[in-house]
């Protein structure tokens, strides 16, 4: 194996001899060009992928804190009307949870009176109201948040049907 070694290397430079420069300079080039091709590739695919995981991640810490931000609003309803300072910490405590959410990118949606979309809603229930537009949303029960390609969850509504 070690006899041949030498031989071997020796063919490898009457080949490289047998090519021109040029065609050799070419060749570097284009493998050059290929390398930073695929480099600028490697790198725009890892900034979507981080992107793509900061957004999932985002939207996992948002989801968990809609149980807390439920059962502030719980707690509010439940409260008697006054000017009690708990119940103004709390409700502002509330606001601030909202705004976080938002500032995250899943604004509130708790819109009565706009058209019921099943993108945004889920109906729990129907009412006839004759003073309303059947099909339009007269209550939420749990508001929504995020919008259409980025939605923690859908708002929880009453909808308004057709008197009989």
């Amino acid at each position: 194996m070690t006899e041949n070694a030498p031989e071997a290397q020796a063919e490898q430079r009457e080949e490289a001899a047998a090519v021109p420069p040029e065609a050799k300079l070419a060749e570097l080039e284009d493998r050059w060009l290929r390398a930073v091709a695929d480099l600028d590739n490697l790198r725009k695919r890892i900034a979507r992928d981080t992107e793509r995981l900061r957004a999932e991640e985002r939207a996992r810490v948002a989801a968990e804190w809609l149980p807390v931000l439920d059962n502030l609003e719980l707690a509010l309803s439940h409260a008697p009307e006054g000017g009690n300072a708990v119940l103004e910490g709390v409700r502002a405590v509330r606001d601030q949870a909202v705004a976080v959410l938002s500032n995250l990118g899943f604004p509130r949606h708790q819109e009565v009176g706009v058209p019921f979309d099943p993108t945004r809603h889920e109906a729990v229930a129907t009412v006839e109201r004759p003073d309303v537009e059947p099909g339009t949303v007269v209550e939420v029960l749990r508001p929504g948040y995020g919008d259409a390609e980025r939605q923690l969850r859908p708002a929880i509504v009453v909808v308004a049907k057709k008197a009989e």
